[in-house]
């Protein structure tokens, strides 16, 4: 079953979903970021211009075929779609399709976006209604 966690409390979810890709990609993980395109395209842009140590490798799911399969990091509106399935990061308003064939999935969650967090609560009670013990990480009590 997937693990799920939901991270609170994001100042800056774009910001938060770099630091988090760095993160995985140093692990030797592969991550999946969900998001609607116009989104997709900043954060494409964020990545890019992160310093040089910090480097994420990345591309776009409309990128190659053979891009996408080799690319730790693949962003995509719909991850269904995506060739790996360890890492799933949400920033979608809804429940992500095809979560479940994904060893984790983590949902961020903004700080100050009350919308933003009344679509999490959704998220939670519909994973929490499916069976799916779901781990809760402040990002305020982590310093971010």
């Amino acid at each position: 079953m997937t693990e799920v966690a939901f991270h609170f409390n994001a100042p800056d979810k774009l910001a938060y979903a770099c630091r988090f890709a760095r993160k995985v990609q140093r692990s030797g993980a592969r991550l999946v970021i969900a998001a609607h395109p116009d989104t997709l395209a900043l954060l494409d842009r964020m990545l890019w211009n992160v310093a040089p140590q910090d480097f994420v490798a990345h591309c776009l799911a409309d990128a190659d075929e053979e891009l996408v399969h080799a690319s730790p990091v693949l962003l995509t509106a719909d991850p269904r779609s995506a060739p790996h399935n360890e890492v799933l990061l949400n920033l979608l308003p809804d429940v992500p399709d095809g979560f479940g064939r994904f060893g984790r999935l983590v949902e961020v969650v903004s700080a100050q976006d009350e919308a933003d967090r009344g679509a999490a609560r959704e998220r939670w009670r519909h994973y929490a209604a499916r069976g799916y013990a779901i781990t809760r990480h402040d990002l305020v009590l982590k310093g971010g």
